[in-house]
């Protein structure tokens, strides 16, 4: 696995290779490279850091349009006006691991979402185990309806208009693309996780619509900070900080041909 991290430009993974492909969809965005904080969201793809929010005010966070450092021992650390936010990747063989801290003031509320866009074909496949609770955002809207694991979004298919947000109770997720197999986990002690879904089958936005699929491993249950319940976003406790992990492996399934198929 190899990953590539572009700390000048907010932090955001620009490469996610492992499997044998690159798993991560880009779009150019001239807008990228000069955003400055309290610029308009510029989408250029690839893995962006929201927090302390997905959606609302900061769009897609704080630390996404703010320059970070990289230290010595590979930590990357971003400074926001109420937070400081740092990252330590390490990959090894065909996984990698994420460890995260977030120190703040105890009471400090936040959500966090690795803003992961895909570059998955229309026959991919989102595993994660059924009848998980689902919360189901139609899009641009700030209320949910619950509903359980698929409910019709664990299979992608060709652009159909639609873009649907939602995020299930669930630590980890698997997508499946043809013989790839890209598996995502987070676990943070005390804290609340989740799967956030973005898929947008070119029904967003409504000028110029065009397709990302977002699969994205969170702190938090709901995509707006400003809606969230007491048990709907990370904590700071009265130490003053909060860490969590993100792990990345990826491997291969071996598929048969139609011969085989036939034989068999």
């Amino acid at each position: 696995m190899r990953i590539e991290t572009d700390p000048e430009h907010g932090g955001r993974w620009t490469s996610l290779r492992a499997a044998g492909r690159e798993w991560l969809w880009h779009r150019p965005e001239p807008r990228r490279p000069g955003v400055r904080p309290g610029d308009p969201f510029a989408d250029a793809g690839g893995l962006e850091e929201c927090v302390p929010t997905v959606r609302g005010t900061p769009d897609h966070g704080d630390a996404w349009s703010r320059p970070w450092r990289r230290g010595a021992d590979g930590t990357e650390t971003a400074d926001c006006p109420d937070f400081r936010i740092s990252r330590l990747i390490r990959t090894d063989g065909d996984g990698a691991v994420a460890d995260y801290r977030l120190t703040a003031e105890p009471g400090y509320r936040f959500l966090w979402a690795a803003h992961a866009l895909l570059d998955l074909a229309s026959g991919a496949r989102i595993g994660i185990r059924d009848g998980a609770p689902v919360r189901r955002y139609p899009d641009g809207g700030a209320r949910w309806t619950p509903c359980s694991w698929p409910a019709g979004l664990d299979r992608l298919g060709p652009d159909d208009g639609t873009a649907v947000g939602a995020i299930v109770d669930t630590p980890q997720v698997e997508v499946h693309d043809g013989p790839a197999v890209l598996r995502m986990a987070v676990e943070a002690e005390g804290q609340p996780v989740s799967v956030a879904l973005w898929r947008n089958l070119g029904g967003f936005p409504g000028h110029t619509p065009y397709r990302s699929v977002g699969v994205e491993p969170m702190l938090g249950r709901v995509f707006g900070l400003a809606a969230a319940g007491d048990a709907d976003a990370a904590l700071v406790p009265p130490g003053g900080e909060v860490r969590w992990r993100l792990t990345v492996t990826a491997h291969t399934t071996r598929t048969e041909t139609p011969v085989q198929k036939k034989e068999r």
